[in-house]
């Protein structure tokens, strides 16, 4: 499996790893994000259907794109607490940063729920790579913290994000509305249980530095019988 040598941080959410054959969810050190710069630069919604909700730094314009979207991961890696914490992950492919894949819960000592969000170069998208993202962080979500449920949204002819949905066992839950560059559009949300993620589970996913990050975000994990934490 992939493996990387970067020193510890003293910080455990960014020593966070999950390994599969095909890629590595890495903690999103400041290294990383700068070796993902030239990627965000060059553009990742670059065409139509939108797939991002508004504000989204994403659809800025160049420098300010990039500006605004390493501020906005600073300010989400800063705002930890058991009410709510987002983990961000790079995602790498043989070494190299590709994308990211984050991971957001909500009052997850108390619901066990957690929510993703990810994104990818347009230059690798279309290979199977954003299944394998997801299974990743739903591997981290209910192996390693117990979750008892996940969900996910996307806009209706989002349709790469919802087929993934699909194929993981996710059920429709209703939709929503959100907007996209200032036009209104309807989302499509999705429900998996744990008992369904369980049918598909995987045992080649590796995970590293769980058992430390729990803490930060308020995880027991004596009150999360499920996870067994790497």
């Amino acid at each position: 499996m992939p493996t990387t040598a970067s020193p510890l941080s003293a910080y455990p959410p960014l020593n966070v790893q999950v390994h599969t054959p095909r890629l590595s969810l890495l903690g999103a050190t400041d290294e990383l994000l700068e070796r993902l710069v030239p990627t965000v630069r060059k553009g990742v919604a670059i065409s139509p259907p939108w797939p991002f909700d508004d504000p989204m730094s994403l659809y800025e314009d160049s420098p300010e794109r990039e500006w605004r979207w390493l501020r906005s991961i600073w300010s989400g890696r800063g705002r930890v607490s058991a009410d709510f914490w987002r983990l961000y992950f790079v995602v790498a492919v043989d070494g190299e940063p590709v994308g990211m894949q984050d991971l957001k819960g909500v009052d997850f000592a108390r619901f066990g729920t957690v929510t993703t969000f990810s994104w990818l170069s347009p230059d690798v998208r279309g290979a199977g790579l954003g299944k394998e993202m997801r299974q990743a962080v739903l591997h981290l979500a209910f192996e390693g913290m117990g979750a008892g449920e996940a969900g996910s949204d996307a806009f209706v002819d989002n349709h790469a994000s919802n087929r993934v949905s699909e194929a993981l066992g996710y059920v429709p839950n209703g939709v929503s509305w959100d907007t996209r560059r200032g036009e209104r559009a309807q989302i499509k949300c999705w429900r998996l249980t744990r008992e369904e993620w369980t049918k598909q589970r995987r045992d080649d996913i590796e995970l590293i530095g769980v058992a430390d990050c729990l803490p930060v975000l308020g995880i027991d994990p004596r009150k999360s019988p499920e996870a067994s934490p790497a």
